[in-house]
């Protein structure tokens, strides 16, 4: 996602957000671990989308 859509959402929704990445983050990791991932680049995206979750949260909160 990019930060300027990130931006236009409430806390609360980023807090959502941010819940589903870490859950699909840890989907991608055992999928990686068994074998069955086919796409390795998506946990980079997925690992810079949380970041940018966290910074913008960060931000709000200051």
């Amino acid at each position: 996602m990019k930060p300027s859509d990130l931006r236009k959402m409430t806390s609360e929704d980023l807090l959502k957000k941010q819940t589903e990445s870490t859950q699909e983050l840890f989907n991608l990791k055992f999928q990686l671990h068994t074998g069955r991932l086919e796409n390795s680049s998506k946990l980079k995206a997925i690992r810079k989308d949380i970041a940018r979750i966290n910074t913008i949260l960060t931000e709000i909160k200051a």
